[in-house]
């Protein structure tokens, strides 16, 4: 799943990034594109509008950077944007409920590293408290 996931954003990024300089019209059809992507991926409706409205606002809204291809400037709020759905960029930066215990739910293949990870993130939750 996440390996189709990953070749379609990749292919929407590569017509992104392709172009020397990016109107209105091809940030909001890369976008649609997006959503679409999402959407295949059984990703929740309201996540993936509300994820693509804030890029939409921020890959329009503002100036994109001299040093950067414009293309390259929508992929790095797309990035950063889905960080912030995922809940951050650490994972010690998770809340978990102080009157009762937290459920972490852990999924992939089989030989994947669910249980090294899983051990993982107890140490380094046990070591913060």
């Amino acid at each position: 799943m996440f390996d189709e996931l990953t070749t379609k954003l990749a292919g929407v990024f590569r017509k992104l990034t392709g172009r020397g300089k990016l109107s209105e019209q091809e940030v909001r059809d890369g976008i649609r594109e997006i959503r679409r992507v999402l959407l295949e991926a059984d990703v929740n409706l309201a996540v993936a509008r509300d994820l693509c409205k804030r890029v939409e606002e921020r890959a329009i809204g503002t100036e994109l950077l001299q040093s950067v291809a414009p293309g390259q400037q929508v992929v790095k709020i797309v990035f950063d944007e889905l960080v912030k759905v995922l809940g951050g960029g650490t994972p010690g930066g998770m809340q978990f409920p102080s009157n009762r215990s937290a459920t972490v739910l852990m999924a992939g293949l089989q030989g994947s590293g669910k249980t090294t990870s899983a051990a993982k993130l107890a140490r380094f939750w046990k070591e913060r408290g």
